[in-house]
């Protein structure tokens, strides 16, 4: 297949690339710095540096969407915020703008979202089914959303993909946490019962190529693993597979004043079930947490 991809130079885009293009896929990659998406992604992906290079002419027969500005490096001022929601809202926009003029339209739109949709939702257990929450970081994902689905009217089959915390020892967040936790300051957020929903890189992306290719896929997914913990256990798992203690406690009292709103993306959680993948028979290879961190850390 043809396909588009944005943010194919990120955690995911990369790791995402190298399989498509051992499946023999044709990768087109839109980047703002085309020297290095060859490095990057793989010899052969070709980079497109604005999207006015998709003429009606062009055709992919995919587009996968993983473009976002990192929602955790700056605090939420108004003007990070309007950034944020440029990033993923104004360029899936333009996306599907693209996708209704060409001649021929891709077959099917995969769209990046993240769980924050449902908000901080307690001990409630969530599938593609619940609500929307009502804080920046799930309007920003409602309004992205919003206009992936447009895809849908064009005739094309799209599936939103809401992304858990993705862990991959060479970046992301769990790479942030190694080094603290190796020297014994592993700490836990708060009280430590907020509800983590991840996902080991390697499951993602072969998440991603399954609803690639399953045609039955449609629609909002779940993209973590079936085994959600507590920030609690989570910390206590890390720092046993390090053979580290972990015994220090962040306050969410000076979470909240050093982060301000955005102190939810720590205090907050989400219990989420992969409940559209597991019924399009997708088989996690990590679907536990203490497998998943020994594994990863491996490959370090």
């Amino acid at each position: 297949m043809r396909i588009l991809i944005t943010g194919g130079t990120g955690l995911i885009g990369r790791v995402l690339c190298r399989a498509l293009l051992a499946k023999g896929h044709e990768i087109t990659v839109f980047s703002r710095r085309p020297a290095t998406v060859g490095v990057i992604c793989g010899p052969g992906v070709r980079a497109m540096t604005s999207l006015s290079e998709w003429t009606p002419e062009v055709q992919f027969d995919a587009v996968v969407n993983l473009a976002g500005e990192p929602i955790v490096d700056a605090r939420w001022t108004a003007k990070r915020q309007q950034i944020l929601l440029n990033s993923r809202v104004a360029l899936t926009r333009h996306l599907v703008a693209r996708m209704a003029a060409a001649t021929s339209k891709p077959g099917v739109f995969l769209s990046g979202s993240a769980i924050g949709w449902y908000g901080d939702t307690g001990d409630r257990l969530n599938d593609e089914s619940g609500v929307a929450g009502l804080d920046f970081g799930a309007r920003l994902c409602a309004q992205w959303e919003q206009q992936a689905v447009k895809a849908n009217d064009l005739g094309i089959r799209t599936v939103i993909l809401r992304t858990g915390l993705v862990f991959d020892a060479t970046g992301g967040m769990l790479h942030k946490m190694l080094l603290p936790f190796k020297f014994g300051l592993g700490t836990r957020l708060g009280d430590g019962q907020q509800w983590m929903s991840w996902i080991h890189i390697d499951d993602y992306v072969a998440a991603l190529l399954f609803a690639l290719e399953q045609t039955t896929v449609n629609g909002v997914v779940n993209m973590t693993a079936p085994g959600a913990v507590r920030n609690e256990e989570f910390t206590q798992t890390l720092a046993s597979v390090l053979h580290r203690p972990a015994w220090l406690v962040a306050p969410a009292g000076l979470l909240k004043m050093a982060m301000g709103e955005m102190a939810v993306l720590l205090l907050g959680g989400q219990r989420v079930m992969p409940q559209a993948l597991n019924k399009a028979g997708f088989v996690f290879c990590y679907p536990l947490l203490k497998p998943a961190l020994k594994n990863l850390l491996q490959k370090e």
